[in-house]
């Protein structure tokens, strides 16, 4: 039932394209945009092409927009989370702190499929290294995991220790708490680009867990 309602408050957010054609990806987007393909074959035999455009920093007013591009020409956009309306189903985007959590075409029967990224992008590289290098990209993955459980960890020792510490804390109750890992400054602070850095890797595969990259945002 909920998911229902957030589909149709998605669907209703949805304006009409002007047709302006779609602008090439450059090098200098890399950590600024996601762009993401869906072929289909229509009944006639002819190939239609979806694209998914989404500017990360286009923030000014709020919110990120997801444009959709139909052969070329701008077809729709929405505010994130975006449901888009398309032959045979629906194309869903949503995004985190870090880039995309999904970009998904979901057909009527209900089959999830994931929109292929553009090559030059910096998903695109990212699934081009996963096939190339498989090996190496399982290691880089499992080592963006443990980096986030690390900081995950270190986030709660550390909250733990100030919560019992507070002046009107709970430490009447349950006593005080010493984190037993004291790290400075500049040990937090890499701490937290490390996590940042495994968010955005998850985030290039599509990778999202509320836990783990929820709290590193």
């Amino acid at each position: 039932m909920l998911k229902e309602w957030r589909h149709r408050r998605a669907v209703q957010r949805i304006k009409p394209g002007d047709g302006r054609p779609l602008k090439r990806f450059r090098w200098w987007q890399m950590l600024t945009r996601a762009l993401f393909h869906l072929r289909l074959t229509n009944d006639d035999g002819r190939q239609t092409v979806y694209t998914v455009d989404v500017r990360h920093q286009n923030q000014s007013e709020g919110y990120v927009k997801a444009h959709l591009y139909l052969d070329g020409s701008h077809h729709a956009e929405s505010k994130v989370p975006a449901v888009f309306p398309i032959q045979g189903g629906t194309v869903e985007v949503r995004t985190s702190g870090f880039g995309l959590k999904r970009c998904h075409y979901v057909t009527a029967e209900g089959a999830e499929f994931l929109l292929v990224p553009d090559p030059v992008s910096a998903e695109g590289r990212r699934a081009r290294l996963d096939r190339s290098h498989p090996a190496l990209s399982r290691w880089i993955g499992f080592l963006s995991v443990i980096v986030l459980v690390v900081g995950l960890v270190l986030l709660i020792l550390q909250l733990a220790e100030q919560v019992t510490r507070a002046p009107e804390g709970i430490a009447q109750y349950v006593g005080t708490f010493t984190s037993p890992i004291d790290l400075p400054a500049w040990g937090n602070t890499l701490i937290g680009l490390a996590t940042v850095a495994a968010s955005t890797e998850r985030a290039l595969r599509l990778r999202y867990h509320w836990l783990l990259d929820g709290g590193a945002g």
